[in-house]
């Protein structure tokens, strides 16, 4: 019913006196559920000459909030003569959630300049508004006010410190200061809890995060979710999945964050019948639940599938997707590109093209994979024309990474000449990166004499020791395909010289439930005899149809420099 109607329906029968209307124009709020709603009963507020009543201000600025209307609700603040602390609080609160919290901020300092005294609220709000834009400083000074005030105590305030000081605090530093506003506390409640197990997620301190959630005396779904997606991010995937299946033996139900994060960790570890599980997981809640799959659910579908190898399956289920992202087409692109097929990665890329959806543009990301693809494919003259048409038909500037593929592009190709240009006419520094693609395609086609020039240049950057390692194995295998055995001896020494080691290769297979993880030159797993038995009898039958190893560079793998 519209505002208007109400009050026609009551008028007649109910003499109303200013009093009986504000509380009836206040009881409109609760159906206040669209812009249009709220709007009338703005307007009979100020027909009515209530624009002064503190009271049903407040739930007027609520009610613009709350449909994400601030412009209307600062305007309707302005006009208050004499604001209450309250109604302070409601356009505080409103911009500390906005991209410009530093207006929350300001509008304190307006506050305490009027005369009017903050409470717990106005604290909570201004100090949230400083931990959403990492404002330190001026937090760190609200936390001196709540204790002159004698806030202190407050359960909403001191959760609101141990928020900011996770979130705006540098590093390490900033999550042991928030550990001890959490240890002050009298009070504690599970969103506290939370925020503490999120603040050691974000610094990196996996094992710290899982010591406080260890230690929580309850949990809800968020707090699962933070500890899943912390070990996910940081490439602890095992764990991840094993606290999925622990979360799941708590009879707790699985959210899109914790599914998308359980998605992501399958993808990294290849765990195909963990990855299938959840999707069959998803489709029948989500069918329970009458619900659709969101976008970034079904990406991390794709993203898995593509991941452990299966790219068919994720292709599939990307042509069955009613709504495709640009993260959507790039992970279908992706998937096809590191499996080898760069005819079907450029075939998504070209119907990605024709696609209208604005939603649906290529990205710097896109075009990375997409050079990719022709890089491992041999296609030079897609590849070229892709990258010419970057900026010409796209408006993305190539940086590093794309000029990075076309080194690798023109170099697998035996096109040194032109690579060399290439990176010769690049607008900025070529890294260890582009230098490495050249020197990869020097071992392919033994240019020795380019490649030695490549290993000034790489010598002259100031890498780290794994980095090191791995070019000097590289140019080591330079030589060793031109067959000059004493410069192979040479980079061997150097190698011995600086105390450099090349990481171990490492791949991983799934067995049952069980991931084996292998690494080169490890003879360490129980079934080690086996497997290399296994190995030799598939060399013996490679080399019978015709298949001629690179014995030397296999060979490195497994040599202590």
């Amino acid at each position: 019913m519209l505002v208007q109607e109400a009050l026609l329906a009551i008028t007649p029968k109910h003499p109303t006196t200013p009093r009986s209307l504000q509380q009836f124009l206040f009881s409109l709020f609760q159906n206040a559920n669209t812009i249009t709603k709220t709007s009338q009963i703005h307007t009979q507020i100020i027909i009515n000459d209530f624009t002064q009543k503190n009271f049903i201000i407040v739930k007027l600025l609520q009610s613009y909030l709350s449909a994400g209307h601030l412009h209307q609700a600062h305007q309707t603040f302005a006009q208050i003569k004499n604001p209450s602390t309250t109604s302070w609080n409601q356009i505080i609160r409103g911009y500390a959630g906005t991209d410009t919290p530093g207006d929350a901020v300001y509008l304190f300092d307006e506050m305490l300049a009027s005369g009017e005294m903050p409470d717990e609220y106005s604290y909570s709000f201004v100090i949230s508004a400083c931990a959403r834009g990492k404002l330190l400083q001026s937090g760190e000074m609200f936390h001196g006010r709540v204790l002159v005030g004698g806030f202190c105590s407050n359960l909403f305030v001191q959760s609101n410190l141990v928020n900011l000081y996770a979130v705006a605090g540098e590093d390490y530093g900033g999550v042991k200061n928030a550990h001890k506003v959490f240890d002050e506390m009298l009070e504690r409640n599970v969103v506290t809890w939370n925020t503490l197990v999120a603040g050691y997620v974000r610094c990196g301190d996996i094992d710290g995060a899982r010591k406080v959630f260890d230690e929580m005396p309850e949990r809800n779904i968020v707090s699962w979710t933070v500890l899943v997606s912390g070990y996910a991010s940081n490439a602890e995937c095992k764990e991840a999945l094993g606290l999925l299946r622990e979360m799941l033996r708590a009879r707790m139900e699985l959210d899109q964050v914790t599914l998308v994060a359980g998605l992501s960790a399958c993808a990294e570890i290849g765990d195909l019948k963990m990855g299938r599980w959840i999707h069959s997981y998803v489709d029948r809640n989500w069918h329970i639940k009458n619900k659709n799959r969101t976008v970034r659910l079904n990406n991390a579908l794709l993203h898995m599938y593509a991941g452990c190898g299966v790219v068919d399956d994720a292709y599939e289920l990307f042509k069955c997707m009613p709504l495709k992202s640009t993260v959507s087409w790039t992970t279908m692109i992706s998937g096809f590109a590191k499996q080898g097929r760069g005819k079907d990665a450029l075939s998504v890329f070209q119907w990605m093209e024709n696609t209208q959806d604005d939603g649906s543009k290529p990205d710097a990301i896109t075009m990375l994979v997409v050079l990719y693809a022709c890089s491992h494919s041999g296609f030079v003259e897609q590849g070229r024309r892709i990258f010419k048409n970057m900026n010409k038909v796209w408006g993305i500037e190539p940086k590093i990474e794309h000029y990075g593929c076309m080194v690798d592009l023109l170099s697998r190709a035996g096109l040194l000449d032109e690579a060399r240009e290439l990176v010769e006419s690049m607008p900025m520094e070529p890294n260890d990166a582009i230098w490495g693609a050249l020197l990869g395609g020097c071992r392919i086609y033994k240019n020795v004499n380019l490649a030695s020039e490549i290993a000034q240049k790489l010598g002259n950057l100031n890498l780290d020791d794994d980095k090191a390692a791995a070019y000097l194995v590289l140019l080591s295998n330079v030589y060793a395909g031109a067959k000059r055995w004493k410069d192979v001896a040479d980079m061997r020494e150097k190698m011995v010289e600086l105390a450099l080691k090349k990481p171990p290769g490492r791949s991983w297979v799934q067995i049952g439930e069980s991931i084996h993880e292998f690494l080169a030159g490890d003879w360490n797993h129980k079934h080690g005899s086996l497997i290399c038995e296994m190995l030799l009898l598939v060399t013996v039958e490679a080399r019978l149809t015709g298949y001629k190893p690179d014995v030397y560079q296999a060979a490195q793998a497994y040599v202590d420099p």
